[in-house]
């Protein structure tokens, strides 16, 4: 019988201190990539809570307008009221539709 002895090309320590730099990197690599994610959620919660504000104002002009029409007296404006009322069709008439 022969006696086989297996060498390996590389020392283990080497494979085991190789394995533990790659796992370091691709480590510092993730927390990269989560970092990066946690700042732009929090960017966007701001950019959403500044289109809210920026909404808000919108809505409250638009609902200050709405209350000056509505409370606007049209007879003293110079407006009369209609004299008649004349239903327009559903459809076209015309050639172009």
């Amino acid at each position: 019988m022969r006696n086989f002895h297996f060498t390996l090309p590389f020392s283990v320590v080497s494979l085991v201190s190789g394995t533990a730099a790659v796992l370091a990197v691709v480590y510092v690599g993730l927390i990269a990539v989560v970092m990066s994610y946690a700042a732009l959620t929090v960017e966007f919660s701001q950019s959403v809570k500044n289109d809210e504000a920026a909404v808000a104002v919108l809505e409250a002009q638009y609902l200050k307008g709405v209350a000056s029409v509505q409370a606007m007296d049209y007879h003293t404006a110079g407006y009369a009221a209609p004299l008649a009322r004349i239903f327009v069709p559903a459809t076209s008439m015309t050639a172009l539709r």
